[in-house]
C-alpha cells in the first residue's frame, strides 16, 4: 500500500501545473509505484494468484494510459518515460 506522504510527494514530483492530481503524468506515476511494489511482493509470496491478476490489470491499464500520452504528447510521453524509468 502506498502511504499517504509517498503518494503526495509523487502527485508534486509529476504534476503538469501546481492544482494537478489526475493527469496521465500523475495516474502512470502511481501506478508504477504500485507496480514496483506487487513486484517485490511476488518475490515472498510466489502462489499469490489473486494478486498476479490485479497486476496484470494495473499494468494493462498504465499500457493505454502510456499510449494515450504517446498520442497526445511524444515529447512529453519520452520524459516520462525516463523519469520513471519505464522499458518501452
Amino acid at each position: 500500500m502506498i502511504t499517504k506522504e509517498d503518494k503526495t510527494k509523487l502527485i508534486k514530483d509529476n504534476q503538469v501545473h501546481t492544482t494537478d492530481s489526475g493527469s496521465p503524468e500523475v495516474q502512470i506515476a502511481l501506478m508504477t509505484e504500485r507496480i514496483n511494489m506487487l513486484i517485490h511482493h511476488f518475490e515472498t509470496h510466489k502462489k499469490d494468484q489473486i494478486s498476479r491478476r490485479g497486476l496484470m490489470q494495473v499494468v494493462g491499464q498504465r499500457k493505454r494510459l502510456l499510449e494515450h500520452l504517446k498520442k497526445e504528447d511524444v515529447k512529453r510521453y519520452e520524459q516520462l518515460i525516463k523519469k520513471l524509468k519505464i522499458r518501452k
